[in-house]
């Protein structure tokens, strides 16, 4: 995939964010607030539009979470990285965690051989609390 025509300020900020901040996942509303808040005013339609070419190109992943109407972006550290386990995301702070363990494999091969049903682990996420957010109580609406 080629990239857009031109490179400007707002593209190398937005991907500088994303790298630099590769442990959570970010909504495009969030990118844009964090952005203003940092001095750096970027339309919605340019973050969408730019996010979706680094999905493309391999620089981001995107994680669904309502029928892929929405969803959460984060930086790619290594490409294959995410196929081999499914993701942990705190509902309160953002966190992002990938969750490569037996325990969790072993559910998708009995969901496989059991359900007839092939989880991609590329895109399943579970939300939650993240240990810190549950231990100052921030259960975000959790019980």
């Amino acid at each position: 995939m080629t990239e857009p025509s031109y490179k400007t300020k707002q593209r190398e900020i937005i991907l500088n964010y994303f790298s630099n901040n590769h442990e959570k996942a970010y909504t495009i509303d969030e990118i844009v607030e964090i952005l203003k808040e940092s001095g750096t005013v970027v339309g919605r339609t340019t973050v969408y539009r730019y996010c979706d070419y680094l999905v493309k190109s391999g620089n981001l992943r995107f994680f669904p979470q309502s029928r892929g109407k929405s969803g959460t972006y984060q930086y790619v550290e290594h490409a294959d990285e995410c196929s081999e386990h499914i993701h942990l995301k705190c509902v309160s702070c953002g966190k992002f965690i990938h969750l490569g363990c037996d325990f969790v494999s072993n559910i998708c091969e009995h969901i496989s051989e059991h359900h007839n049903f092939k989880v991609d682990n590329s895109k399943s996420t579970f939300f939650g609390l993240c240990s810190d957010c549950a231990e100052k109580g921030d259960n975000n609406g959790i019980d």
